[in-house]
């Protein structure tokens, strides 16, 4: 059963809402991705070594080296048996958290909001990948 919408929410109590489900919504997205980001990079780390090898480039062996840690780390994050038959429950746990959050938002603020906290989202890792001096 659904819970009906609050009929009447004060300027403050509805900002109040807005910053922590923007609070919680970036911390629990920020750790999701963290997890998810292994299989994301696993996919263009495996093109790349494909696309090289299929053109005659030498791939020095830490590059695959560097692919196979990944794999095994993504395993670890991410499923609960080597088989990938049964996901980490920590990862379901964020996973569905993080629907739930995207939920909340679109309960309390509306679908415009949880789309302008997406945008903000990305906006902000953009900033900060393009800022970072360490690679």
């Amino acid at each position: 059963m659904k819970n009906p919408r609050p009929l009447q929410l004060s300027s403050d109590h509805r900002n109040l809402i807005r910053r922590y489900l923007l609070w919680v919504y970036k911390s629990t997205k920020e750790s999701f991705e963290r997890i998810e980001r292994k299989t994301t990079q696993l996919i263009v780390d495996e093109y790349i070594f494909d696309h090289l090898t299929k053109n005659n480039h030498r791939v020095p062996p830490s590059f695959k080296a560097y692919i196979a840690g990944k794999r095994k780390e993504e395993f670890k994050l991410k499923f609960a048996d080597i088989n990938r038959k049964e996901f980490h429950p920590e990862y379901l746990y964020l996973k569905n958290r993080l629907a739930a959050i995207e939920a909340a938002v679109k309960y309390f603020l509306g679908v415009s909001e949880l789309k302008r906290m997406g945008k903000l989202f990305e906006e902000e890792f953009t900033r900060r990948i393009l800022k970072a001096r360490d690679h």
